[in-house]
């Protein structure tokens, strides 16, 4: 019987898989595609945003594809590098050197690995979401800042001090070509994805607006990318001292890196029904990928929303869509690298400011600022801190703040005062604490209390202690519930 079971199944495997194959391959290959022509000018636009060769830009996009395409844990969602990364290149390239970046990603990319086989991946989602939306509102407006400049054909300064200082400089050059082929640029890329012809739609409105201006941008005289020969911008990763600074840099991108890729993982899991991410997995898959990168001297990566998005809106069924953008990426830097000169940098400029503006997300926060203030508040000071500071600290000093209030929203306690009975019911924990002593110093000692704290579902050793000197101290005083002995 378990023969007659088992003979048609080779009958039918082959076809069966034949079909399967035939139904994922085709729209899997034009979702590589239109994938692919979204990354080609992102990947361009970060690297040179950052202080980096535009071909860095894209070896990162072919790793992130073929590498960790291939590799489990996410189905759907694309990696290459990011805008939200933008900020922190280009700081570190600035503060550590060019030549320490490879060693930065290569260390983030093993901490990350590390953190995935200490299966800490699920963890990341217990960042209060207030906090990650702040983090990607700061670099969103620290982007913006930073790419005004070479959207009118200008060099940014160096700090985000001078760069607000150096605004209204530039007026006079908002009247000039640089400024209206990147104003062009972010025209475009909007209107596109609002009114798009029907037929035309799966083409990407980023993709539209590199080709609308760069094409206009042809008949002017405007600084252009500068490209070079691939060999010569790979460069395997060197030694460097190891300082206080650099490991700092290093926690800094695998926190960031880490956190943009899990959220980004969490939301496409919502945009499709196939299998849903391993958090774990993806972590360390990001982290190989980090590592190769570190180790050619390329940019850091994460997952990305838009690409990622695009992907899923595609049709894409299998990571073979991700796997194919790679290809295609690492096809044109071999073939058609000389193609990217014909890119203004104000183009991309307006990219990018395009870009920030998503991670802004400013509905969001009005949204947030309604529904929660408390929560919008710390959005807001993660944001301020990161523009203002650094991006380590404005995130670290949020996760801080997200903290406090969550314990401030838990330990919530209430004090009944009934002629010679106190009740207290709830979470009694040392941020209650002066509540609960000025209630209970306000009651008057001329009579025996009965101080009922059964209803105390949780009471720390500071509440603890506090209210049996309290209650010492008083003398006549029944203690009911914890604390009693």
């Amino acid at each position: 019987m378990t023969e007659q079971l088992q003979q048609p199944v080779p009958r039918e495997r082959g076809p069966g898989r034949r079909t399967r194959l035939g139904s994922t391959l085709v729209p899997d290959l034009g979702a590589s595609l239109v994938v692919f022509l979204v990354a080609l000018p992102l990947c361009v636009g970060v690297a040179v945003a950052s202080g980096v060769p535009a071909e860095l830009g894209i070896v990162t996009g072919v790793v992130g594809g073929l590498v960790v395409g291939l590799l489990p844990g996410s189905t759907m969602q694309v990696s290459g590098p990011a805008a939200g990364l933008t900020v922190l290149v280009a700081d570190t390239v600035a503060t550590h050197g060019a030549a320490s970046l490879g060693l930065i990603v290569l260390g983030a990319g093993l901490l990350q690995v590390l953190l995935g086989a200490l299966r800490l991946g699920r963890w990341f989602r217990a960042i209060s979401p207030a906090v990650v939306q702040g983090m990607l509102a700061g670099i969103g407006l620290v982007l913006i800042l930073g790419q005004l400049y070479p959207l009118v054909g200008r060099g940014a300064p160096g700090t985000t001090a001078d760069k607000f200082l150096g605004l209204p400089a530039l007026a006079p050059d908002l009247l000039g070509p640089a400024a209206a082929l990147g104003a062009l640029t972010v025209v475009v890329a909007v209107l596109w994805k609002r009114h798009a012809p029907e037929r035309l739609a799966k083409v990407p409105g980023v993709l539209v607006a590199v080709v609308v201006a760069s094409a206009a941008g042809a008949a002017f005289d405007v600084p252009r990318i500068r490209v070079g020969a691939l060999a010569d911008e790979l460069t395997f990763v060197g030694e460097a001292p190891v300082t206080p600074a650099l490991i700092g840099a290093v926690l800094t991108f695998a926190l960031v890196a880490s956190a943009e890729s899990l959220f980004s993982a969490a939301a496409v899991d919502r945009m499709h029904d196939g299998p849903r991410t391993h958090y774990d997995r993806e972590l360390v898959a990001q982290g190989v990928g980090n590592t190769l990168c570190g180790l050619v001297g390329a940019l850091p990566m994460t997952a990305v929303i838009v690409r990622s998005a695009a992907n899923v809106d595609a049709g894409a069924r299998t990571k073979a869509s991700r796997v194919l953008h790679g290809v295609w990426l690492l096809v044109f830097v071999a073939l058609l690298p000389q193609t990217l000169a014909a890119i203004p940098l104000a183009v991309l400029a307006g990219l990018l400011v395009h870009a920030g503006w998503k991670l802004l997300a400013l509905r969001g926060v009005l949204a947030l600022a309604r529904t929660d203030r408390a929560e919008a508040a710390v959005l807001v000071l993660t944001a301020t801190l990161i523009v203002t500071t650094d991006l380590l600290t404005g995130t670290l000093v949020g996760l801080l703040a997200a903290v406090v209030k969550t314990a401030w929203d838990v330990s919530r306690l209430s004090v009944t005062v009934d002629g010679d009975r106190v009740e207290v019911r709830g979470n009694a924990t040392f941020l209650r604490l002066p509540q609960l002593l000025d209630r209970l110093d306000a009651v008057p000692g001329d009579r025996r209390l009965r101080l009922d704290m059964a209803g105390v579902r949780h009471q720390d050793q500071a509440c603890r202690q506090a209210v049996e000197q309290w209650a010492a101290r008083r003398g006549d005083v029944e203690l009911i519930g914890p604390g009693a002995g």
